[in-house]
């Protein structure tokens, strides 16, 4: 059984005292494969040196999170260009728009996000997708953006069934991630009635631990309890569930 964590923070700071432990734990229970979301340009050089460990299981991703556009972003889009220019990366991403902490930087993220998109279809790669309490401006930005360049994954989906649809109409996946197995996370009342097909999996780690570890630090070994809710919901073997998924962030990343 071969699982892939479409998400996965493993340069944070949060992993500096355990890492090789953590990966290895992940890779015992079957999560093979690790997509690699970028922040900003401070942590370039840590997920380059994550890939350099394993390169074999590692794949990295270029962009700019919403969070961190800042008076800066121009400089940061610029480094996020530059290196996509240079060498291989897997998507855009993360990317998107962020209104839930600060909405101060709001036409900077929609001019950012924009822009990344643009750089996406321009090396012909995914993007992958930050959206938190943003629905219409993502999908506002996805609507003058629709075409066949334009495809990748909704991750963390957090929306209704509704929004759902609308995401996979344009080209994306749904990243599911802890959030299906939380009490109030509301997804897994609809998502069975999303085809497989559209669904890869992630943690988002060391973010959105699933119960039974909600509050604590998220690791990719934690991808267990997704799948395991994924099979539960879906009514199908574990199995199942991790081979079609895996094929579809194969699909998403040509990896």
């Amino acid at each position: 059984m071969i699982l892939t964590d479409t998400h996965t923070h493993l340069y944070s700071e949060a992993f500096d005292e355990d890492r090789e432990a953590v990966i290895e734990k992940a890779m015992a229970l079957g999560v093979k494969r690790f997509f690699i979301p970028a922040i900003d340009s401070t942590y370039t050089q840590a997920m380059l040196e994550l890939e350099k460990s394993y390169p074999q299981s590692v794949f990295l991703m270029m962009g700019l999170h919403p969070t961190h556009v800042k008076e800066s972003y121009k400089e940061e889009l610029r480094h996020v260009e530059e290196m996509l220019a240079q060498r291989k990366f897997y998507a855009v991403g993360e990317i998107g728009i962020d209104l839930y902490w600060d909405k101060t930087f709001i036409k900077e993220q929609q001019e950012a996000f924009r822009t990344q998109i643009q750089l996406a279809k321009k090396y012909k790669l995914p993007i992958v997708i930050h959206c938190r309490d943003a629905f219409d401006e993502v999908f506002e930005v996805l609507e003058s953006e629709k075409g066949d360049g334009l495809y990748g994954v909704f991750h963390c989906f957090t929306g209704n069934l509704e929004q759902a649809q609308k995401a996979i109409s344009y080209n994306m996946m749904l990243g599911i991630g802890g959030v299906v197995t939380f009490k109030n996370g509301k997804i897994d009342t609809f998502l069975a009635e999303i085809p497989l097909k559209n669904i890869v999996l992630e943690t988002d780690s060391p973010y959105l631990a699933p119960v039974p570890y909600r509050g604590k630090r998220n690791e990719s070994a934690y991808l267990m309890q997704v799948v395991e809710k994924l099979a539960d919901l879906y009514r199908l073997p574990v199995e199942t569930v991790a081979e079609l998924t895996t094929e579809n962030s194969k699909r998403v990343f040509g990896v």
